[in-house]
C-alpha cells in the first residue's frame, strides 16, 4: 500500500460513518428501507442539494414529509394534478413548486413506464456501452422529456460539459454500500461511478496534483475519478465522503494528513 492510500484509508476510517452524516441530505435515505422508495427519496434530495445546507434540509424534508411513508406509493397513487396541487407556493431559492411537481410527476410516469428509476437507468446503462456518464445523460433527458421540458436545473445534463456533482452523488448513494452510502441498485459496479465533483473536492485533487483544470466541470472529474481508480480501481469514490467532511463540518487540516503531517489533532 502506498503512502497516499493508506492517507486516505486513515481518513476513510475515521470518517466514513454515520456520525458525521449530518447534515447531509444524504440522511434521508436513511428513513426508507425500501429500494423503490429510497431511490425516489435520494433523486428528490440529491436534486434539491444546492444553496445553503440548511434550507436544503429544511425543503426536501418539506417534500418527503408531504408524499408520507412511501414516496413510491405516493407518487403511484396520486394524479398529476393532485402532485401540482400539493407543492403549489413551495420555493427552494430559485425551484419553485411548477419545478418540484414537475420533478415528482417525472418521477411518477417513470415508474409507470420502467417500474424503477434503476430500470429506467439501466436501460440508458446498456445502450451506452456501460458508461454512467451516457447513462446519466440518457436517464436526465428521459426524465425531462416524460415532464414535457428540454432541461431542468434539477436534473443537469453531464452532455452538456457539467460534472452534474448532484446527479452523480445520487448515483454514489444508490450504487456504493458501506457505514455511509446505503445502496439498492444493482445495475453497475462502484467501479464504474464518477466522482461527484464540487468545488471543495476540485481543490483538494488540484493540491494532490490529480488535475490541474480551473473549473470543477466533467473533463476535470473524469481525469480526478481516473486518478482515485489507480488506487482504488474496484470503488473510485470510496473516499469522496470521508473527505468532504472536511468541508461540510468545517474541520481543518485534510492536507496535513493526506501529505503526512497528522499531528493527531482530527481524532473523533
Amino acid at each position: 500500500m502506498g503512502k497516499l492510500e493508506a492517507r486516505l484509508e486513515k481518513i476513510y476510517s475515521r470518517y466514513n460513518r454515520r456520525v458525521f452524516v449530518s447534515p447531509d441530505p444524504l440522511q434521508f435515505l436513511y428513513d426508507y428501507d425500501s429500494v423503490a422508495d429510497r431511490e425516489v427519496v435520494g433523486l428528490v434530495a440529491s436534486a434539491l442539494a444546492y444553496g445553503r445546507v440548511a434550507m436544503i434540509l429544511k425543503n426536501a424534508g418539506f417534500v418527503l414529509e408531504k408524499m408520507g411513508r412511501s414516496p413510491s406509493d405516493y407518487l403511484c397513487s396520486s394524479t398529476e394534478d393532485g402532485i401540482s396541487c400539493t407543492f403549489e407556493g413551495f420555493r427552494h431559492r430559485f425551484t419553485d413548486g411548477r419545478d418540484i411537481a414537475s420533478l415528482l410527476v417525472a418521477i411518477k410516469r417513470c415508474l409507470e413506464a420502467h417500474g424503477s428509476l434503476e430500470a429506467c437507468f439501466a436501460s440508458h446503462l446498456v445502450s451506452r456501452g456501460g458508461d454512467c456518464v451516457g447513462a446519466m445523460s440518457g436517464f436526465v433527458n428521459e426524465l425531462c422529456a416524460m415532464a414535457g421540458i428540454e432541461k431542468s436545473y434539477l436534473l443537469p445534463d453531464p452532455a452538456r460539459g457539467s460534472a452534474c456533482k448532484r446527479m452523480f452523488l445520487f448515483l454514489r448513494w444508490m450504487t456504493r454500500k458501506d457505514d455511509v452510502d446505503p445502496g439498492g441498485w444493482n445495475c453497475m459496479s462502484p467501479a464504474d461511478l464518477l466522482v461527484p465533483l464540487d468545488t471543495h473536492m476540485h481543490n483538494i485533487s488540484v493540491m494532490l496534483g490529480f488535475t490541474s483544470r480551473k473549473q470543477a466541470n466533467l473533463k476535470a472529474a473524469r481525469e480526478i475519478t481516473g486518478h482515485f481508480a489507480a488506487i482504488a480501481p474496484d470503488d473510485p469514490v470510496k473516499y469522496d465522503f470521508a473527505l468532504t467532511r472536511f468541508g461540510i463540518r468545517e474541520e481543518s487540516g485534510i492536507m496535513d494528513i493526506l501529505m503526512g503531517s497528522d499531528n493527531g489533532s482530527h481524532a473523533a
